[in-house]
C-alpha cells in the first residue's frame, strides 16, 4: 500500500499546474484589457485620419510623418521603459501608460478646432508622440508581466491576448468610420479615450503586484547575437507592413474604387480578422511544438511578400484591379504575420537566456523593450517611406517593395537556421524542469 500512498501526492502536486491560480486569472483578464482597448484606440485613424488631414493642408507624406512620429517616440520610450521596469514597476508603468494614452486619445479630437496648415500639423505631431510614449509603457509592461506570469506558455498566452489586439483592431476601424461619418471628427476620440479612461481604475484593482530584482544586462548584449539581429528584422518587416497599410489604404481605396470612410473601415476587417483567429492558433502550436517556429516565420515571411505583391497588385504582372482581391490579399497578409509575429516574442527570450542572461522580470521587460523599439522604427519606416514611394510612384509599387521586405526577412532566417540547425533546439530539459517546479509569481 505504501507505494500507493506515494503515487497520490503526485497526482496532487501535478493538478494545480493545469489551472490557472487567481492571480494568473486576474493578469490574463488586466492584459486582455489592455490590449483591447489600447489598440481600439490606436486603429480609429485609419479610416478617416488621412482625408481630414488632407484638409487641414497635410499632403500625403505630411501624413506619415504624422502616422511616423508615433511610431519614433514609441521606439524610445521602449528602450527606456524596457531598462527600468524593475525600478518603475511594472504595475505603475502600466497603469501611467494608459492615463497617458486616454489624454491624448482625447486631445487629439480636439485638434480639428486648430488653424489649418503648420499649426495643426504641428500639434498632431506632439500629441501622437506623448500618447505613443504611454502606449509603449502599456505594452512594454504588458508583455513583460505575460512572460512573466506564463513561463512555458508564452506564445500561447500572447497568441490569446492578441485575439483582444485583433478585436481593437477589427473595431477600431469600422467604430472609428462610423462615428466619424454620423458625428464629426471629435465623437471617435472623445468615446475612445473616456472607454481607455475607463480601464485605469480597472487595471488599478485587479493588476496584482510583482517585485523583480534588477540587472546588469544590456540591450547591446542582446544585440550581438546574430539570430537576434535576424528576428529583429523580421519584426521590422511586420510592422513596417502594417504602417505602411495604415497610412496609405485608406485613400487608395477612396481614389480607386470610390468608397466610403465607413466602407474602408470594413475593408481593413480583411487584415484584422484573420489575425486575430490565427495568433491562438499559432500560439498554442508552437508552444506545443516549439521547434516549428523557425520555420513558420519562414513561412509566414514569403506568404506576406506574396500578399503585398499582389495587393495593388504590381504592375507588372498585368493583373485588373479588383475590390475581391484586395481584400482576399489582405486577409493573406493578416493570417501570415499571425504566422510570423506569435513565434517572435519566445524566440527572442529564447535566445536571451541562451546568453547568458538572468531568468526574471528585468530580462523579460528588456526583450520587451526591444521587441516595442523595432516593432515601432518598422511603424516609422511603413508610414513615412511607404508614404513617399506612394506619392512619387504608385501604392501598387509601394505595396510590391513592402512585399519585397518580407522576402527578404524569410530568406535570411532560411539562410541562418539551414547554416545554424543547433540553434533550433528547445531549452534545456534541466531549466524547463527548474521553471516547472518553481511558482509563476514570486509571492
Amino acid at each position: 500500500m505504501e507505494p500507493e500512498a506515494d503515487l497520490q501526492p503526485q497526482e496532487d502536486s501535478r493538478e494545480p499546474r493545469a489551472r490557472m491560480t487567481k492571480r494568473q486569472t486576474l493578469t490574463l483578464i488586466s492584459m486582455a484589457s489592455v490590449n483591447f482597448s489600447s489598440m481600439i484606440c490606436y486603429s480609429i485613424l485609419g479610416p478617416f485620419f488621412p482625408i481630414e488631414a488632407e484638409k487641414k493642408g497635410a499632403s500625403q507624406t505630411t501624413v506619415g510623418v504624422i502616422f511616423g512620429c508615433y511610431a519614433v517616440s514609441n521606439l524610445i520610450g521602449s528602450l527606456i521603459l524596457g531598462r527600468y521596469i524593475v525600478p518603475i514597476g511594472a504595475k505603475m508603468m502600466l497603469i501611467t501608460g494608459l492615463f497617458v494614452s486616454s489624454g491624448c486619445t482625447i486631445l487629439f479630437g480636439l485638434l480639428d478646432r486648430v488653424p489649418a496648415g503648420p499649426v495643426f500639423i504641428a500639434l498632431c505631431v506632439i500629441v501622437r508622440s506623448v500618447d505613443a510614449v504611454g502606449f509603449a509603457a502599456a505594452m512594454t509592461s504588458s508583455f513583460a508581466l505575460s512572460a512573466k506570469v506564463f513561463p512555458n506558455n508564452v506564445a500561447t498566452v500572447l497568441g490569446s491576448l492578441e485575439v483582444f489586439t485583433g478585436l481593437g483592431l477589427i473595431l477600431g476601424p469600422p467604430v472609428g468610420g462610423w462615428f466619424y461619418q454620423s458625428f464629426g471628427y471629435e465623437v471617435p476620440f472623445m468615446a475612445l479615450g473616456c472607454f481607455l479612461l475607463i480601464m485605469v481604475p480597472l487595471n488599478i484593482y485587479i493588476l496584482p503586484s510583482i517585485d523583480a530584482a534588477s540587472t546588469k544586462s544590456s540591450f547591446l548584449g542582446l544585440l550581438q547575437n546574430p539570430q537576434v539581429i535576424l528576428l529583429c528584422h523580421v519584426i521590422f518587416t511586420l510592422s513596417s507592413g502594417l504602417g505602411f497599410l495604415d497610412a496609405t489604404l485608406s485613400l487608395y481605396a477612396v481614389e480607386q474604387f470610390q468608397l466610403s470612410a465607413g466602407y474602408v473601415g470594413l475593408i481593413m476587417l480583411g487584415l484584422s480578422f484573420p489575425y486575430s483567429l490565427g495568433s491562438p492558433l499559432m500560439g498554442f502550436f508552437t508552444d506545443k511544438y516549439p521547434a516549428t517556429r523557425s520555420w513558420f516565420m519562414v513561412i509566414g515571411g514569403a506568404t506576406t511578400a506574396l500578399g503585398f505583391l499582389l495587393l495593388g497588385p504590381v504592375p507588372f504582372l498585368n493583373i485588373p484591379k479588383h475590390l475581391w482581391l484586395l481584400v482576399v490579399m489582405l486577409g493573406v497578409i493578416g493570417f501570415s504575420l499571425a504566422m510570423t509575429a506569435i513565434p517572435v516574442f519566445p524566440e527572442v527570450i529564447k535566445c536571451a537566456y541562451e546568453n547568458g542572461y538572468e531568468e526574471g522580470l528585468s530580462t523579460l521587460g528588456m526583450v520587451s523593450g526591444l521587441f516595442g523599439a523595432v516593432w515601432s522604427a518598422g511603424m516609422f519606416y511603413g508610414p513615412t517611406v511607404g508614404g513617399v514611394i506612394t506619392q512619387r510612384l504608385s501604392f501598387e509599387w509601394a505595396a510590391a517593395i513592402q512585399g519585397g521586405l518580407a522576402f527578404l526577412g524569410a530568406f535570411f532566417l532560411v539562410l541562418y537556421y539551414v547554416s545554424h540547425p543547433a540553434t533550433r533546439h528547445r531549452l534545456p530539459d534541466s531549466r524547463r524542469q527548474a521553471d516547472e517546479r518553481l511558482p509563476l509569481l514570486n509571492e
